[in-house]
């Protein structure tokens, strides 16, 4: 039971992330999963299928406080499902020790770019509810965004909400609740792919429902603060996290010393604890900056 309510707390948290950052809760989950010592085909297929709740209930959130552009969302979409759908079926064939250096790579790839793109490269602020970009912009977008997510159990909103969001032309909050909405097609493509590929052998029927549950939970909050909380500081704690826990799966896959496993892991918490120093003093910079060129209200009176 204490195990089922840490993966219910863990798709909580991750629910959270992903519906306030339009990422992280494939990420954070994967690595709570192999954490806990599943492999890393079980483990992408468990998160996917628990996935296919969560993305119905974040997208209904997102759709009643009008953070969906549906265009967006199926020329994304479709081809982000191609890509999950080839992806899960690599991965499913790929064998355990090989899979799973290749997955924490992946992970602590995607935490490192999180890490640095919310702390350095904070998002441009838009204000078009609609994606101006065509087909040729956002088939290769999803279809590697869809790959990416199903091999490394995440991976399908840092890479089509930081592009989409770095070209700076959609509203953040748009393209926070399209990419959510989205992510439907690409889930239920890789669910299908791995149950293709492996079956049921393997995949926990209640820690997905655990995960469900979680996320469920926290899906409609998450929509809500979207728009509320400052999405700098909370990307450098995801991408820190996730690098975090995914470095004893490195340390065993390469064999790394345990004379240096401390000294390395002290490191990146240190990098980790600066950028997120960093993050909360731009925060602060932009919202001074903002406070002395807006118009005082008392400046409007007897206007």
């Amino acid at each position: 039971m204490r195990r089922l309510l840490t993966f219910a707390l863990a798709g909580l948290v991750a629910q959270l992330i992903d519906g306030s950052l339009g990422m992280g809760y494939g990420v954070t989950s994967t690595s709570v999963l192999l954490a806990a010592g599943m492999t890393p085909a079980v483990a992408s297929a468990s998160v996917h299928l628990a996935e296919l709740g969560t993305n119905v209930a974040s997208g209904v959130s997102h759709w009643r406080l009008k953070n969906v552009d549906w265009w967006l969302v199926a020329r994304l979409g479709v081809p982000g499902a191609v890509g999950s759908f080839l992806g899960a079926t690599v991965l499913s064939r790929i064998s355990t020790e090989a899979a799973q250096p290749v997955m924490a790579l992946i992970l602590v790839s995607l935490g490192v770019f999180i890490l640095s793109r919310f702390t350095w490269r904070p998002p441009q602020v838009a204000t078009a509810t609609t994606s101006p970009h065509g087909r040729r912009f956002l088939a290769p977008l999803g279809l590697l965004g869809g790959f990416v997510d199903a091999t490394g159990g995440g991976g399908w909103g840092p890479i089509s909400t930081t592009a989409l969001v770095s070209a700076g032309r959609t509203s953040p909050r748009t393209v926070i609740g399209s990419v959510d909405t989205s992510e439907f097609l690409v889930s239920l493509a890789a669910s299908l792919g791995f149950l293709l590929s492996l079956g049921s052998t393997g995949v926990r029927l209640d820690l997905v429902l655990a995960l469900l549950a979680g996320g469920l939970v926290a899906a409609p909050v998450a929509a809500w603060l979207v728009s509320r909380i400052p999405a700098q500081v909370m990307g450098s704690l995801v991408g820190g996290f996730v690098v975090l826990t995914n470095l004893a799966t490195l340390f065993r896959a390469f064999d790394v010393p345990g004379s240096a496993r401390l000294p390395i892991t002290l490191l990146v918490l240190l990098a980790w604890a600066v950028a997120v120093g960093v993050g909360l003093r731009r925060l602060r910079r932009d919202r001074a900056e903002q406070a002395e060129t807006s118009v005082p209200d008392d400046h409007l009176v007897g206007v």
